[in-house]
């Protein structure tokens, strides 16, 4: 497994880094199976750590979790037992979809763009579509069953997901409705 361990502006000594290691990989070794990669930043707001992780998982699930604590260890830990109470929760649906895949999950590469908010103000130009775009990023886009898809949304603490459907390779969408259900958009073909 490869780890990328760093620092917002703070120096990350040796000790640590093994003891990032060594937390996540007992972690990992429980519940997920075959990790292929974990990136854990760790950085300082006002007076308190914070901890992200994030673990790539050979079945093409993500998991991350976010610590904080007023140590830098502690945050640590707190990222570990969120990202361990994820992992626990999935343990049985990680394992059925992990035996039923033969291959890793399929990435394919998209465009993920960042995009100014527009001046409310000025009424004349809210008539066309000229969002200034800020940032411009490569993105993943899995190809996974929607089951697969609810989950990875679920463990990764997002609202939205988009994914390739392996059922009729099309664009489909989950995302989480206000009244807390799961909302799934899966268009359809024009033929």
């Amino acid at each position: 497994m490869r780890y990328q361990i760093s620092g917002k502006q703070i120096d990350i000594g040796e000790a640590l880094q093994t003891h990032v290691k060594s937390e996540l990989s007992d972690i990992l070794n429980k519940y997920a199976g075959r990790p292929t990669e974990a990136y854990v930043v760790f950085s300082k707001s006002g007076h308190e750590y914070v901890c992200e992780s994030v673990v790539h998982l050979s079945t093409g699930l993500t998991a991350q979790a976010t610590g904080k604590a007023t140590e830098i260890y502690a945050a640590l830990d707190s990222s570990a037992a969120k990202m361990d109470k994820q992992l626990r929760r999935y343990k049985r649906r990680l394992k059925d979809h992990h035996s039923d895949r033969s291959q890793p999950v399929e990435l394919s590469d998209a465009g993920s763009y960042i995009l100014a908010p527009t001046d409310e103000s000025d009424e004349a130009e809210q008539d066309t579509v000229n969002a200034m775009i800020v940032a411009e990023m490569e993105t993943k886009i899995p190809s996974l069953s929607v089951g697969e898809a609810v989950m990875q949304m679920e463990i990764a603490s997002a609202p939205v997901l988009v994914f390739r459907n392996e059922k009729h390779n099309g664009i489909n969408v989950v995302y989480r409705r206000d009244d807390g259900n799961i909302g799934w958009i899966d268009p359809k073909t024009q033929g």
